[in-house]
């Protein structure tokens, strides 16, 4: 994909957004090393599907991997609930750590809330609110349109927006980006690995 341009800036005044390029487009892998390497993920992955089918509850599994990536996903946040917390009732919780424990809980329920309705509907922006309803319900950060894409321009790093580290695409251009990267999904016309895919849409959310 050597021909990939993951997208430009745009000049907002007194600082740059930036806006990445849309994928909703047939793209080319060129690179031999990375389809060895997909290769060889595909191959990984069969063998833990196959392993999966002599585990007498697989659902047990899963559920302790979404605790485990929820606590290292808040940790990104500051938030600083570790497993042995994450297990434990919240009146077993020190007052001082609840908020913490709380935005672990409320990601756990969100993955598990997404993993249930995926079983009925398609993955979609639909799907994608309202796992964010979950995850910002009754915890910081509530009052941050839970449930809705943002309506203002947000930036990280930096005291201010003219000295940021990153400035994301305006507000005003995520519905149109989230619209491409769902159509992206279901565009049977590109051809590509899945776990490609999968990176792909994975990069463009986070972005």
């Amino acid at each position: 994909m050597k021909q990939f341009r993951s997208g430009r800036y745009i000049s907002q005044g007194f600082y740059k957004s930036f806006h990445p390029a849309f994928i909703n487009r047939q793209l080319y892998v060129d690179d031999m090393e990375v389809l060895y390497l997909l290769s060889q993920a595909d191959m990984e992955l069969g063998r833990l599907d196959m392993y999966s089918k002599y585990i007498p509850n697989i659902d047990l599994y899963i559920s302790m991997h979404v605790l485990k990536e929820a606590t290292r996903s808040s940790r990104m946040e500051g938030t600083q609930t570790n497993m042995d917390e994450a297990i434990l009732d919240k009146d077993d919780i020190p007052p001082d750590k609840r908020d913490d424990w709380e935005e672990v809980q409320n990601y756990t329920k969100a993955m598990e809330w997404a993993i249930r309705e995926l079983v009925k509907l398609p993955f979609s922006t639909r799907l994608i609110k309202g796992a964010h309803k979950i995850l910002l319900k009754g915890v910081r950060g509530e009052e941050k349109q839970a449930g809705q894409f943002r309506k203002s321009q947000n930036w990280i790093g930096g005291a201010t927006i003219s000295d940021a580290v990153f400035v994301p695409p305006a507000h005003t251009a995520v519905p149109e980006l989230m619209s491409d990267l769902e159509k992206f999904l279901y565009n049977k016309k590109i051809q590509l690995p899945e776990l490609l895919k999968i990176g792909l849409v994975h990069y463009q959310f986070e972005t």
